[in-house]
């Protein structure tokens, strides 16, 4: 297998002390040594140095970190696998031991532009096209899953954030964040995109989902200012109209967008204005993973499902709902047993409008 550039061999930092294993959700589920950061560091070093082939058993642990980053945040040495993982899956890619389900992803959005290889209009979900315009300083970045699967989501984020002068893109692609977590080629998204978007003479982009926002933060070269719902939302909240509501919700903080890019206490501050808040039990930066992100989902649907069912066990007793800022997690977290009680911040602040 082909080696790492000099650069790129943080892995070579990892002291295989464990702590990882203590906080990594799929060792959590699974037990295999090479289930956990640190098994995974073995591997890729490994492979790397041609004393091991890539077969099966590789692959599948490589292919089912979720890059949750619970490691990151918990390692001694301050390396973060996450990172390391997602350039050693771009190396499998490059030498064709990917697997297939992820295979079918990359040609399901390479394809149709979306992670579900849809081929009805992306707009579906917006009824009144006149709304968009054609030169605006806010693009709404609404993402795969609620153009797709969770459009009242979209609906409810675009009617706030039109009010403000956003707009979309005329013909939005899947972000490439799937792509990019998986070892694929996301250039082709990325270019699109960033031409509507250059286009548009848009400054900001704001999105509601955290893989797009980390994604269109930092792939997509500084060309614009990149913001959460939630950022946007709590940066507003004076000047929109909301009453409060007598109910108790907890909060469920999406990998990358709280442990990759901090935002902790902007949608805890929506919230708050609303209603009342009680947290799990793992909250902010020790947050468990959903199980959804790092292609997992798509490749390994029940190991998902398993960590989202181990996630749900820290929500708190009595409370009314589960919030959160991620139509992925919202999927995984509402198939592993959370059902309508997972939704998004924005119903929770339409509720609140109405």
């Amino acid at each position: 297998m082909q080696t790492m550039n000099q650069g790129e061999r943080a892995f070579n930092l990892c002291v295989r002390c464990g702590t990882c294993r203590t906080v990594c959700p799929v060792f959590e589920e699974a037990g295999w040594e090479s289930a956990n950061t640190r098994g995974r560091m073995m591997i890729i070093k490994e492979l790397c140095s041609g004393r091991l082939e890539a077969d099966q058993g590789v692959k599948d642990s490589l292919n089912t970190c979720t890059t949750c980053g619970l490691c990151t945040e918990n390692c001694p040495a301050g390396i973060s696998p996450p990172d390391i993982i997602e350039r050693a899956r771009g190396m499998l890619v490059a030498l064709g031991l990917t697997t297939s389900e992820l295979e079918d992803l990359d040609r399901k959005i390479l394809n149709s532009g979306n992670t579900f290889g849809e081929k009805t209009d992306r707009l579906c979900w917006l009824p009144d096209r006149s709304l968009i315009r054609e030169k605006a300083d806010y693009v709404y970045f609404v993402g795969c899953m609620n153009s797709y699967r969770y459009h009242e989501a979209a609906r409810r984020t675009f009617s706030i954030l039109s009010q403000f002068g956003a707009t979309l893109l005329p013909r939005e692609q899947c972000c490439g964040s799937p792509l990019l977590r998986t070892g694929f080629d996301a250039r082709k998204v990325i270019d699109e995109n960033s031409r509507q978007i250059k286009r548009i003479g848009a400054r900001t982009v704001i999105t509601g989902c955290a893989g797009c926002y980390t994604t269109l933060k930092n792939s997509y070269g500084n060309q614009f200012q990149v913001l959460s719902v939630p950022e946007f939302l709590a940066s507003h909240i004076s000047e929109i109209d909301l009453k409060p509501l007598d109910i108790t919700v907890t909060y469920h903080d999406p990998c990358h967008l709280g442990r990759h890019n901090r935002i902790y206490e902007q949608p805890r501050q929506v919230i708050r204005a609303i209603c009342r808040l009680v947290e799990m039990k793992a909250s902010r930066n020790a947050a468990r993973c959903c199980g959804g992100g790092g292609g997992v989902r798509a490749g390994y649907k029940d190991l998902s499902l398993q960590m989202a069912r181990r996630r749900l066990e820290d929500v708190p007793d009595d409370v009314d709902y589960i919030v959160t800022s991620c139509p992925l997690c919202i999927r995984n977290l509402r198939d592993g047993g959370g059902g309508e009680k997972v939704i998004d911040l924005v119903d929770l602040v339409g509720m609140a409008m109405e």
